[in-house]
């Protein structure tokens, strides 16, 4: 009997390496392509090893372009529509999860259809707004942009959760003498906090990975984010796949890291407000 659950145990953690191996593969892929020389790039054989004699392409990838300044920007817009999106998220998922007012149907219908509307649409009209606010060449354009896109979603996503939290702590909170934005900053937000990590992981991706905003809104080369820099090493006739690689990998790794951070809090919020007792 133990001997059939030893190999049971043994067979799952196998499994589960397998697993862990074939999610990491891409990024190990990108590391072995930016470290492989480019005559081997195009050889019969694949190369499944670094060579480490190429770690210059790294070196040479900061010093001969700005990538560490793409990275920051990323980061400000990533963070900044996180941030921005939560704030303006919670008090609307509130209201529709708590409250019955006139048109409560409309406006959970609108946050639907805000979803079917591609980025590409709204970029003109966008960059006639900004153009006439000064909101063009800012970082602060990009994340208000990305904002709007990322809102609904996540306000649903909150309504979810909140619809999980007992009435009876607000009731008693309410007893309390707590004001209702109190209760929501206080009450709700403590008891909903893995979905907020959930939907803050949701913003970020969206604000890190956007491109099309950043490639339009955005024409300052100091203020590109690594999407669109990354982007500008396709050329017509040739891509140095060194550096793309590189640089591919430094952008996709602090986007891992965020979410190695948070991702025990995703799944549990991602199902809160699933079920109700």
């Amino acid at each position: 009997m133990n001997g059939r659950i030893e190999w049971r145990h043994g067979v799952r953690i196998a499994a589960v390496l397998g697993l862990l191996g074939l999610a990491a593969f891409p990024l190990y892929w990108m590391l072995v392509t930016s470290l492989t020389p480019s005559p081997a790039l195009f050889a019969a054989q694949p190369q499944l090893l670094p060579s480490p004699s190429e770690a210059g392409v790294y070196r040479a990838a900061f010093s001969g372009t700005e990538v560490t300044v793409w990275l920051k920007n990323s980061a400000i817009v990533a963070f900044g529509t996180a941030g921005l999106s939560l704030a303006l998220a919670i008090f609307p998922a509130y209201a529709l999860s708590r409250m019955r007012f006139k048109g409560w149907g409309l406006f959970g219908l609108g946050l639907f259809v805000t979803q079917m509307l591609p980025e590409a649409m709204l970029v003109v009209p966008l960059y006639a707004i900004f153009g006439q606010i000064g909101l063009l060449n800012t970082l602060t354009g990009l994340i208000l942009a990305n904002t709007a896109f990322t809102v609904p979603v996540i306000t649903l996503i909150l309504k979810g959760a909140i619809d999980g939290v007992p009435i009876d702590v607000e009731e008693a909170a309410c007893i309390d003498g707590c004001s209702r934005p109190g209760i929501v900053l206080s009450v709700v937000i403590p008891l909903v906090g893995p979905t907020l990590a959930a939907a803050a992981v949701i913003a970020f991706f969206h604000g890190w990975n956007e491109y099309v905003f950043a490639q339009t809104l955005v024409s300052d080369q100091a203020l590109r984010t690594a999407s669109v820099g990354l982007a500008g090493f396709v050329g017509e006739l040739s891509t140095p796949l060194h550096t793309v690689m590189a640089i591919g990998l430094m952008y996709t790794l602090p986007a891992v890291v965020f979410y190695l951070f948070v991702q025990r809090y995703v799944v549990s919020g991602m199902t809160a407000g699933s079920v109700k007792g």
